[in-house]
C-alpha cells in the first residue's frame, strides 16, 4: 500500500509538472516566454490550473449520454495510471533483511498486461466522442479508434524483438536481460517504432488527428469542461511519463548505470525521452490522416516484420 501511494502520488505530480515544463520549453522552441506570473518562475502555474479546472462549470451537452459522457475520462486517466503498476523503477530498497523491490507487481506477463491497458484507454476517447452528442467530437472519436487499432499494431510488432531476445514478458526479466548493453544498442530500429507508434498511441504531435482544432473544434473533448477535461488532459500527460518509463525499460536498461543511484537513472531516462516527445511536438507539423493511416500500414508495419525476421534470423545464427 506504501509502494501504490507514492507511485500515485509521484505520477500526479510528474504529471501536473510536466505540463509547467512542457510550457516552458516551448516557449524556448518558439523564442517567446512561457508562463511566469503565478509564482517564482511560475512554478505555482500547475496549482493556478488545478483551481481552475475545479472551480469551472461542468457543463452535459443537451442529448448527450450522461452516464457515458461522466464516465469516459476517468478510463483514459485511469488506464494510463494501472499501467505503471508493472513499471519496475529500481533494483530494489533495503529494509532489514528482506528487499523491497521497487516494483508494484512483477507479472510474468507484464507486457502483455502494458500493452492490453494502453488498447482499453481508446475506449474513453471514442465514448467520450461518441457520448457527447456532437458531430466533431464523434469524429474526433472514430479518429482515435482507428489510430489505436493501426498503431497498437505496431507497438506489440515493435516490442516482440525485445521479447525473443529478453526470454520473457516480465519487465523485470527484460531488465535484468540488459545486464552487459542496453538494447537500444541491438534494436534502435524497434526502438524508433515504439516511440513513433508510442506517440500516435498517445495522440500526440504529429498524429493527433483525433483533437485537431483545425478541424475538429477540439475534438473529441469539444463538449468538455471543467475538471472531466481536466481528466482527458491528466490521462494525457501521465501516459507521456508510463510511454517513458517503458522505453527506458524495454531499451535504456531501466534503472542500470553508472555512479548514480538506480532510481536516479531511470528518472534522468524518462525525462530525455519525455523531452524527446516535447522537442517533437515543437518541430513536426501534423500529418493529414490519410498520410497518418498510410504511414502506419505500408511503411511501419512491413519495417516491424522485417525486424522481427532479422532477429529471429540473427538468434538463430549466434545460438547455432
Amino acid at each position: 500500500m506504501a509502494k501504490l501511494l507514492v507511485v500515485l502520488v509521484g505520477l500526479l505530480l510528474m504529471a501536473a509538472y510536466l505540463v509547467y515544463v512542457e510550457r516552458r520549453l516551448l516557449a524556448r522552441f518558439q523564442i517567446r516566454l512561457g508562463p511566469n506570473r503565478a509564482g517564482p518562475w511560475g512554478l505555482l502555474q500547475p496549482l493556478a490550473d488545478i483551481i481552475k479546472l475545479l472551480t469551472k462549470e461542468d457543463t452535459v451537452p443537451q442529448g448527450a449520454d450522461r452516464v457515458i459522457f461522466c464516465l469516459a475520462p476517468a478510463v483514459v486517466a485511469g488506464t494510463a495510471l494501472l499501467i505503471f503498476a508493472v513499471v519496475p523503477f529500481g533494483e530494489g530498497w533495503h529494509l532489514g533483511e528482506q528487499p523491497i523491490p521497487l516494483v508494484i507487481t512483477d507479472l510474468n506477463v507484464g507486457l502483455l498486461y502494458a500493452l492490453a491497458l494502453s488498447s482499453l484507454g481508446v475506449y474513453g476517447v471514442t465514448l467520450g466522442g461518441w457520448a457527447s452528442n456532437s458531430k466533431y467530437s464523434l469524429l474526433g472519436g472514430i479518429r482515435g479508434a482507428a489510430q489505436m487499432i493501426s498503431y497498437e499494431l505496431v507497438l506489440g510488432l515493435s516490442l516482440a524483438p525485445v521479447v525473443m531476445q529478453a526470454g520473457s514478458f516480465s519487465l523485470v526479466d527484460i531488465v535484468a536481460a540488459q545486464a552487459r548493453y542496453p538494447f537500444l544498442l541491438a534494436q534502435p530500429l524497434s526502438f524508433l517504432l515504439f516511440m513513433v507508434s508510442g506517440l500516435a498511441e498517445i495522440k500526440r504531435i504529429p498524429f493527433d488527428l483525433p483533437e485537431a482544432e483545425n478541424e475538429l473544434v477540439a475534438g473529441y473533448h469539444t463538449e468538455y469542461s471543467g475538471m472531466r477535461f481536466g481528466l482527458y488532459f491528466l490521462g494525457e500527460y501521465v501516459t507521456m511519463v508510463v510511454l517513458g518509463g517503458l522505453a527506458a525499460v524495454f531499451f535504456l536498461g531501466g534503472w542500470r548505470g553508472p555512479w548514480l543511484p538506480p532510481l536516479a537513472w531511470f528518472l534522468v531516462k524518462v525525462g530525455v525521452v519525455v523531452f524527446a516527445m516535447i522537442w517533437t511536438r515543437a518541430a513536426l507539423p501534423r500529418l493529414r490522416y490519410d498520410q497518418l493511416m498510410r504511414f502506419c500500414w505500408k511503411f511501419l508495419i512491413p519495417l516491424a516484420l522485417l525486424n522481427i525476421m532479422a532477429t529471429g534470423g540473427m538468434l538463430l545464427w549466434a545460438g547455432g
